[in-house]
């Protein structure tokens, strides 16, 4: 995936003094960290990131390798707006979470 599509989402908009559409970059520049602790199992990490985050399964288990080898890792990008709830839903399924700015 390009590094471009984690961090600018590209937004399409008319303009009515002209008949062709304009590009707008969105910058989306938070991130979810996901912690790795000694507390919850693969799976339940793996199911909540795919309850939450809306990860297939794949990407799912691919952030869960992540946290537990690194300590770590940044599985969802986007405003804070949309990344906050889905913060505040890891916490409150016992996963250590934070909203970073990058």
């Amino acid at each position: 995936m390009d590094f471009n599509q984690f961090f600018f989402h590209t937004q399409t908009k008319e303009n009515p003094d002209t008949d062709v559409l304009e590009m707008e970059e969105t910058d989306y520049g938070w991130q979810i960290i996901v912690h790795n602790d000694d507390v919850n199992t693969f799976e339940w990490v793996i199911e909540s990131l795919v309850a939450i985050c809306q990860h297939t399964y794949e990407q799912a288990e691919q952030c869960a390798l992540f946290i537990h080898f690194k300590g770590k890792y940044a599985v969802k990008h986007g405003t804070e707006e949309e990344l906050l709830p889905m913060k505040d839903a890891l916490l409150d399924r016992g996963i250590t979470a934070t909203l970073e700015s990058v």
